[in-house]
C-alpha cells in the first residue's frame, strides 16, 4: 500500500469551472468537488470525456458547496460506477437535492428541444445524465455539520469550515499523519448582502485558493441604487428588465433588494416575476437556515414575498408577450440555459428593454458575450440581435474579490509551505499568484489541468 499522499488537479485549473481535485492517500481515493465544466465549448466538451480515473475506484466525494460547477458531474460519475458516499454540509445536501435533478431535467429538455428543431450536430442529441440519474445519486449524500470531524477514508481527517459565498458553502480542511491541506472552495465577501463572511482559515501545509476575481476588485457601488436606477429608466421607456440569476444565492439577494426598494418606495411599482420554481424552493431553505446568513425573520418573509413565482412553462411563455414594464428574474445566471434564454430571445432585440447581469460571467457563456458588448448572441441555433441596454452589476457578486482573497489567506495562523491558485481564468489566477507572493511571501503557483503533486 502506498504511503504517499498526492493531489491531482482534474478541473478548475486554468479555468473557473469544473472544480475536481483528486486526493490519494494510503492507496485510497477521495474527490474534493465533482463539478461540470461550463463556458467555452472546448471546456464543455470535457464533461463528455472519459473520467481520468475509474469512477468505481473513487472511495468518497467531499463537496465544498452545491453550485453546479462544483457538484454537477456527480450524477455522471455515479452513472459510470461511483458508489461511495458524498459528504457535504446539511444545507449543501438540501440545495443539491434541488440543483442536481434540475440539472438533469434541463439537459433532457435541451436535448429534446435540439432534436425537435434539428439544430444539434448529434443525431440524436443526448443528455449527459437524466433527472432520474440525479435523483438516484442523491441517496449517496451524507450530512455533516460545520467543524465536525469525519474520515471519508482511513487516515484522512476532514472538517468543513464556513466559507460564506452561499448557504452551506465550506472550505475543506484535511489532515493526516505527516501533512495537511486546505481547499478554500468558493469564498464569500466580507460584507455580503446575504451571507456572513468566511471564517478564519485553519493552518495547513498546502493551501488551494480560488481566484475567480483574482485580478480585480468589486466596484464601490450600492447595488440597491443601481437596481433602482435600472428599473426606473427601463420602466420610463416602457421596457422590461431581464435578470439572469443563479437560483441559489443570486436570486435571493435580488429579491431581498427588491423587497427593500419596494418598502422604501425607491423603485417604480412594476410587477416582479421570479421565473424559477427552484429559486422559490431555495428561498425556503434560506428561511430554514437563518443562523447561517444575515437576514432576520421579517427580512426573510419580505424576500419570499418580493416577487410573483412563475411555476408552469405556459406561464413562463406568457411573460415573453409582456407589453408593460416589469422585472423578470430567471435562471441560469450566465444565460447558458434554462428559462432566461427564452426571455433573452424575446426581449434582447428591443431598445426599450434592459438585460441586467448580476455577477460573474465565465468566458464563453452568453452572459460573458453580453457583458462584452456583443450585438448579437446565438440562441437555439439562430442569431438574436441585442439592442436592449446591457448593465453589469458586479457589486452583487457572491465571490471574494482580489483584496478579500488576500485578506483571507493572510489570516492563516502560520505560513503554508505551498499555495496553489485555482478556479480562475489564467490572467486572474496568475495575477493573484503574484499578489500573494508580493504581499505575504508564500511560495505560490498556478497548477495545470491533470497536474499531480505530492503533499
Amino acid at each position: 500500500m502506498s504511503s504517499r499522499t498526492t493531489l491531482t488537479f482534474l478541473g478548475a485549473a486554468g479555468t473557473v469551472t469544473g472544480s475536481r481535485y483528486l486526493l490519494e492517500h494510503g492507496g485510497r481515493r477521495v474527490l474534493v468537488d465533482c463539478g461540470l465544466f461550463q463556458g467555452l465549448k472546448q471546456l464543455r466538451l470535457r464533461n463528455w470525456d472519459r473520467f481520468p480515473v475509474d469512477p468505481q475506484s473513487v472511495d468518497a466525494v467531499v463537496l465544498t458547496h452545491a453550485h453546479i460547477d462544483h457538484s454537477g458531474y456527480l450524477p455522471a460519475l455515479a452513472r459510470q460506477g461511483f458508489r461511495g458516499p458524498v459528504h457535504a454540509t446539511e444545507a449543501s445536501v438540501e440545495l443539491a437535492g434541488l440543483l442536481l435533478p434540475d440539472s438533469g431535467h434541463l439537459q433532457e429538455e435541451e436535448a429534446e428541444f435540439a432534436n425537435r428543431h434539428g439544430f444539434s450536430k448529434h443525431k440524436p442529441a443526448l443528455p449527459l445524465y437524466t433527472e432520474d440519474d440525479a435523483r438516484r445519486m442523491l441517496r449517496q449524500f451524507r450530512r455533516t455539520e460545520f467543524h465536525a470531524a469525519f474520515e471519508p477514508i482511513p487516515g484522512l481527517r476532514m472538517q468543513f469550515v464556513p466559507a460564506g459565498h452561499i448557504l452551506g458553502a465550506a472550505s475543506v480542511h484535511v489532515q493526516w499523519d505527516g501533512g495537511s491541506v486546505l481547499f478554500s472552495g468558493d469564498l464569500g465577501r466580507d460584507e455580503d448582502i446575504l451571507m456572513k463572511p468566511p471564517e478564519t482559515p485553519p493552518a495547513a501545509d498546502t493551501v488551494l485558493i480560488e481566484s475567480t476575481y483574482g485580478e480585480r476588485e468589486h466596484q464601490e457601488e450600492d447595488p440597491a441604487t443601481t437596481l433602482a436606477d435600472v428599473v426606473s429608466r427601463t420602466a420610463a421607456r416602457g421596457g422590461v428588465v431581464v435578470i439572469p440569476a443563479f437560483a441559489v444565492g443570486r436570486a435571493q439577494a435580488l429579491m431581498h433588494l427588491v423587497a427593500q426598494l419596494k418598502e422604501q418606495r425607491r423603485m417604480p411599482d412594476v410587477p416582479v416575476f421570479l421565473n424559477s420554481p427552484m429559486a422559490a424552493d431555495v428561498t425556503e431553505i434560506y428561511v430554514r437556515y437563518r443562523a447561517q446568513h444575515r437576514l432576520g425573520s421579517a427580512q426573510c418573509r419580505a424576500m419570499c414575498e418580493a416577487a410573483r413565482i412563475v411555476n408552469t412553462v405556459a406561464e413562463s411563455q406568457r411573460l415573453n408577450e409582456l407589453k408593460v414594464p416589469a422585472v423578470i428574474i430567471a435562471a441560469s445566471g450566465m444565460a447558458t440555459g434554462g428559462r432566461v434564454v427564452h426571455h433573452l430571445k424575446a426581449f434582447a432585440p428591443d431598445r426599450r428593454n434592459t438585460i441586467l447581469l448580476a455577477g460573474y460571467q465565465a468566458a464563453g457563456t452568453r452572459g460573458a458575450l453580453l457583458a462584452g458588448g456583443a450585438r448579437e448572441v446565438k440562441i437555439h441555433g439562430e442569431y438574436v440581435k441585442v439592442r436592449a441596454e446591457v448593465v453589469s452589476l458586479g457589486s452583487l457578486s457572491a465571490h471574494a474579490d482580489r483584496n478579500e482573497l488576500l485578506r483571507w489567506i493572510g489570516r492563516l495562523p502560520s505560513a503554508p509551505r505551498q499555495v496553489f491558485v485555482t478556479h480562475g481564468e489564467p490572467a486572474a489566477a496568475d495575477s493573484l499568484r503574484l499578489a500573494i507572493e508580493d504581499t505575504h511571501g508564500f511560495a505560490c503557483s498556478v497548477p495545470e489541468q491533470r497536474q499531480e503533486v505530492e503533499l
